[in-house]
């Protein structure tokens, strides 16, 4: 015990931590687009270069983390349960999230009074908006015709699905399959290194980020839409507090340690508006809390891909504040179906960037809303999108413990060290 408590001791460094660099740099940001917007918006590609860098570490880390957490198992009984377990609860909170959604746009009525303004043009969304969506085709696209393809262009989605199957084909192969496991295993090894030479630029990112955000949309143009942005971020807060917070409670894990352990992450997902920047530090966080690495390997990146709770919380409520702009009344049953609908289509567009755009541009053509709504949603999408990326990061950090202490591979003595030590 001595011995392991040494190194974490000596692990402290004198200096601002990251999570402090992140906030300073968020600051920085503001206050520089907004008294210097133009050379604010002039920063855009140095943020896009730092998005870049995080980006290409996703598509390795999660083909050989879903190897290692089917094939490292080496027991289909085991993988099978816990896919069971992580699907059954991806579902309920996911389901829980579109409810919230729609009660609160119906309660709160966020759309009412607001301007329809003239917003020009939209032959780039009409033409998309104008396909009906195909349930089924959406479902099929997830089986990749060309994996090679599919990890050049990453779709989450069908690369899931590929190395679920490549997983499960490498654990039958038993003995002969090691050599696969072991060269998964140091690809992500690997690949956690790049991620700590990275974030050591994450403060630089987030400035150029919060620089181009301000200098770019400004602050006035805001004030119209308040509404609809109070209304997500209290349909957010109110998920994470009756939902993720309880969900803590019942499987008795201290929802204040578990915020001190991500508060980097949950940091990096809230300024970049991108959950995939901050995946290999959360997955680095969780196996130090104690989670077992096979679970943390599975649970969160199908987490990417199927439970989106922060943008589900979104989906209904920004189509029905549309339809209350331009004062068209849904029924009841046709805001059931709208429900089911999003559902469905945020799975089939999961790790794509402008995903929730993408969903409710099908969405607005489904349910015949004026498209040109879209425009409005389009002018705060990157200020919803912060508070929408962080919840839904923290859906899948609270949705991995949950998996683990149903598996009833995080005991207590495991909870209680884990609160010990030091995630700065």
């Amino acid at each position: 015990m001595e011995t392991q408590a040494l190194p974490e001791m000596k692990s402290k460094k004198p200096g601002i931590s990251l999570a402090n660099q992140i906030v300073i740099g968020m600051v920085l940001g503001i206050l520089f687009g907004y008294f210097f917007p133009s050379q604010g918006i002039a920063l855009k590609p140095l943020g896009d270069a730092f998005l870049r860098m995080i980006k290409m570490i996703i598509v390795p880390l999660i083909f050989a983390g879903l190897i290692m957490g089917i094939a490292g198992t080496g027991d289909f009984k085991k993988m099978g349960r816990l896919g069971f377990k992580s699907i059954v609860w991806f579902e309920l909170v996911t389901t829980i999230a579109l409810l919230y959604g729609m009660v609160l746009a119906n309660v709160i009525q966020p759309g009412a009074g607001v301007p329809i303004v003239n917003v020009g043009d939209v032959g780039g969304i009409a033409s998309y908006t104008t396909k009906k969506i195909d349930i089924l085709q959406t479902f099929m696209q997830i089986i990749p015709t060309n994996i090679v393809e599919a990890l050049g262009t990453g779709n989450l989605l069908q690369i899931v699905f590929f190395s679920c199957f490549f997983g499960v084909a490498v654990a039958a192969t038993k003995e002969k399959g090691k050599i696969i496991v072991d060269f998964a295993s140091a690809v992500m090894e690997t690949m956690f290194k790049v991620t700590n030479y990275v974030m050591k630029l994450t403060p630089v990112g987030v400035f150029a980020f919060m620089a181009f955000t301000i200098g770019k949309y400004g602050v006035a143009m805001l004030i119209p839409m308040a509404k609809l942005l109070l209304t997500l971020y209290a349909g957010l807060l109110m998920f994470v507090i009756t939902v993720l917070m309880i969900a803590c409670y019942f499987i008795k894990v201290n929802i204040w340690q578990v915020l001190r352990v991500i508060k980097q992450p949950m940091l990096l997902a809230f300024t970049t508006a991108s959950s995939e920047a901050a995946m290999p530090l959360i997955m680095e966080k969780l196996e130090k809390f104690g989670v077992p690495k096979h679970i943390v390997n599975f649970v969160i990146p199908t987490g990417y891909t199927f439970n989106l709770d922060g943008a589900s919380i979104y989906f209904c409520m920004a189509l029905l504040f549309i339809a209350q702009v331009y004062g068209i009344q849904l029924d009841l049953s046709t805001q059931l179906t709208m429900l089911l609908t999003m559902m469905v289509m945020s799975k089939g567009v999961a790790g794509v960037a402008g995903a929730a755009i993408v969903v409710l541009a099908g969405g607005i053509t489904m349910f015949g809303l004026p498209m040109e709504g879209l425009f409005l949603l389009m002018a705060v999408d990157r200020f919803g999108d912060m508070g929408r990326t962080a919840t839904n990061l923290m859906g899948n950090i609270i949705a991995t413990l949950v998996v683990a202490r149903w598996e009833k591979e995080l005991p207590d003595e495991v909870i209680q060290l884990a609160y010990t030590k030091d995630y700065d």
